[in-house]
């Protein structure tokens, strides 16, 4: 996305969109992808069909001329056996900042709205295998520990797609939380995680807008913090809505990437269609 922005910024550009889909096609309407000269950023689905609606686009982008809708059949004249139909806009955006990129910006942020507000506590080797997937997937992600200078740089750029907040105690970010977030619990320290589960379950007394809250540990885990939680009050209906372990059943292995990629496609599933 950075590469074509960049270009954009100074050169003349075609924004592609599904605008409508009959049958089975790749990609659903709204999805669009940016197309430059020698850049390309998103994606319609790959395969004969964006590759010949991405050279439709520079040829618009090169000869000049107004934009257009058109029709594709994915069959076999275009090499595709999906046998839906997909129909596509082609709209020119002019040169170097000017208020056809402006709108241009406007819907692309509108089309990346993410689908999950993920919250992730704990900068662990599970932390950062998670936020080099989640980083990558339609969500916005809180990164949050209680120890300082743990992030990887990168990750502390503007624009890397990941807030990065350091928080002491840990348990004192939960309150700012976004509504609806996925809460992912894994520091270093059990304290900690307690600490914070504690937070969110509150958090959820009071306003019951957190959709998940997952705690990463063995089920021998669960069982002595659900016992100490019980003990500050917290009833069996509240400590129902922790999840412990996490991550998709039947994905096995420790390794921190394999217990990454299960916790990604568990959040996936909950993501709303």
């Amino acid at each position: 996305m950075n590469t074509a922005c960049e270009h954009l910024a100074k050169a003349s550009g075609c924004w592609v969109e599904v605008i409508r889909t009959e049958g089975s096609v790749p990609r659903e309407a709204g999805t669009w992808m940016l197309v430059t000269a020698d850049a390309l950023a998103g994606t319609i689905g790959g395969g004969h069909l964006e590759f010949d609606a991405t050279a439709q686009a520079r040829a618009l982008v090169a000869q000049g001329g107004d934009g257009f809708e058109q029709r594709f059949a994915l069959g076999p004249s275009l090499g595709q056996c999906c046998g839906g139909v997909v129909w596509l806009r082609f709209t020119p955006l002019a040169q170097g900042g000017t208020g056809a990129l402006r709108a241009l910006a406007s819907r692309s942020a509108e089309r990346l709205a993410p689908a999950l507000q993920v919250a992730l506590f704990g900068a662990g080797h599970v932390g950062h295998a998670l936020v080099e997937l989640l980083a990558r997937l339609p969500c916005r992600l809180m990164w949050i520990d209680s120890r300082d200078a743990v992030f990887a740089p990168r990750w502390l750029q503007e624009g890397s797609g990941v807030a990065c907040e350091h928080s002491a105690p840990v348990e004192g970010a939960v309150a700012g939380l976004a509504p609806h977030s996925q809460v992912l619990i894994m520091s270093f320290s059990h304290a900690e995680d307690l600490e914070v589960v504690a937070a969110c379950l509150q958090r959820q007394r009071q306003r019951a807008d957190l959709d998940f809250i997952g705690l990463i540990g063995s089920a021998t885990k669960w069982a002595v913090f659900r016992r100490r939680l019980a003990q500050r009050g917290f009833t069996e209906q509240e400590l129902d809505q922790v999840t412990c372990p996490i991550g998709l059943p039947g994905i096995t292995g420790k390794e921190p990437e394999v217990i990454a990629v299960a916790v990604a496609a568990q959040l996936l599933q909950r993501r709303p269609n």
